[in-house]
């Protein structure tokens, strides 16, 4: 079933997402356009059943105010101003304000448009597949599947879509939390039967990072190696035409006025090389986060899996502070799995947005077994955000924290102190490097 849609121009205003994820949350289909789409490419998307014109603060580009092409008025849609759309005032076409916004908004979607509330995840499944289908036909498609969000749902919606078509490569860098990589492997390999690929790239990582303390030439190794390992694998695999992406929609509107087709003639896989000549292959580009999580549930991955934390793409390797060492490493990742499993157990998963362990590369005096050793610390971090930009301070019951200090003295190695980092984002970060 092919979705009733609600076009947003976007006329400079910084609300284009919320407005079309509340159109969204009324059951209708909702993507946004820069002001200056023309009416025949309109008239090419699919199922349009109104147009809303999204005024904003940033409607004036070098000192001229922006408008929309005056051939939309009359395309034959109906359409409305939001925000400071000024064409409202001089078209006289309906608007409104913020006192009955929700009221308006859903009176022009379903009684000026006509729209049907069909955007559902089950829908929206039945049309990837089919769309998918229709793209790749009999050709194979290749994934880098990280265990993250995006990847994990992408292959779950082509292997619905094509199966065997598909074949995912899991690259084990050795940074990964404590059981993600073994996870990977059985959800997609025992449970999906999906052709994957495993490379277990620890050595190879860890060699090159060896004795490499800053963070950015961190990040810069861990990022380039996995290019070359990928590529390295790609070019064992016959018949390859498609590569699948993780794009999500806010990957698509950011400042909001980037069509897809401008967004993909900039974006490739992490700088993957131009000659593996790969078309691109996106089926989550219209999603928000929470609806990716929600398809990815819809497709039976486990829950676990939909709701993995926010990691960063070089994982342990910017918490094992300075050079990384294995010794370290383990440490991180040990003491991220009982933070991970207590924090689980209090309930702290489902209110704290994000929360982590830090090992750094220094060693203090304690006492183990009545003698004195010197180990190094741990650093517990626990935040909450909307947007990363600023983060709070989660403040946990103390005898929540007396528990995980205590496992993790008793259960991890090379460790003879916890810290709880107090430090609100500014002036800190929400990651040490």
């Amino acid at each position: 079933m092919k979705q009733d849609m609600i076009v947003i121009l976007d006329l400079g205003s910084t609300e284009n997402t919320k407005l079309a994820r509340d159109i969204r949350e009324m059951g209708v289909y909702s993507e946004i356009y820069p002001h200056d789409i023309t009416a025949s490419e309109l008239k090419e998307l699919p199922n349009v059943k109104g147009i809303i014109i999204n005024g904003g603060p940033n409607n004036v580009v070098d000192k001229i105010p922006i408008d929309v092409r005056p051939e939309l008025y009359e395309a034959g849609y109906p359409v409305m101003a939001a925000g400071h759309a000024a064409a409202a005032c001089e078209r006289s076409i309906q608007s409104w304000d913020e006192a009955d916004s929700a009221q308006v908004l859903r009176s022009f979607v379903f009684d000026t448009c006509k729209a049907q509330a069909n955007w559902n995840m089950k829908n929206f499944i039945s049309d990837q597949v089919e769309l998918i289908r229709q793209q790749v036909g009999d050709k194979k498609v290749l994934l880098a599947l990280s265990g993250g969000v995006d990847s994990s749902v992408v292959a779950a919606l082509l292997i619905k879509a094509i199966g065997k078509q598909l074949t995912c490569v899991h690259v084990n860098h050795g940074l990964m939390r404590k059981g993600e990589s073994e996870s990977v492997i059985d959800v997609f390999k025992n449970q999906m039967d999906a052709n994957l690929v495993y490379v277990d790239a620890v050595d190879r990582f860890l060699g090159k990072l060896a004795g490499v303390a800053d963070p950015e030439q961190k990040r810069k190794i861990i990022g380039a190696e996995f290019i070359r390992v990928f590529e390295e694998e790609a070019r064992k695999l016959e018949g390859i035409e498609f590569l699948a992406q993780g794009t999500i929609y806010p990957d698509i509107v950011e400042s909001g006025t980037k069509t897809a087709k401008v967004v993909k003639s900039h974006h490739n896989v992490g700088g993957l090389p131009e000659d593996l000549d790969f078309t691109l292959v996106e089926p989550l580009r219209q999603l928000f986060k929470d609806e990716v999580r929600a398809c990815g549930l819809e497709l039976g991955l486990p829950h676990a899996m939909v709701y993995r934390q926010p990691f960063p793409g070089p994982g342990l390797g910017v918490r094992c502070l300075g050079a990384i060492t294995r010794e370290r490493l383990e440490a991180v990742r040990e003491s991220d799995a009982i933070l991970r499993e207590e924090f689980a157990n209090a309930g702290l998963d489902k209110t704290v947005w994000q929360y982590f362990t830090i090992v750094p590369d220094f060693k203090s005096v304690g006492v183990r077994d009545n003698a004195r050793c010197f180990d190094y610390p741990v650093i517990i971090r626990a935040v909450n955000t909307v947007d990363a930009m600023t983060a709070s301070i989660e403040r946990i019951d103390y005898d929540v924290l007396q528990k995980i200090t205590d496992r993790i003295l008793k259960e991890v190695k090379n460790v003879n102190r916890v810290c709880y980092d107090l430090s609100p984002k500014p002036t800190a970060t929400i990651e040490w490097e």
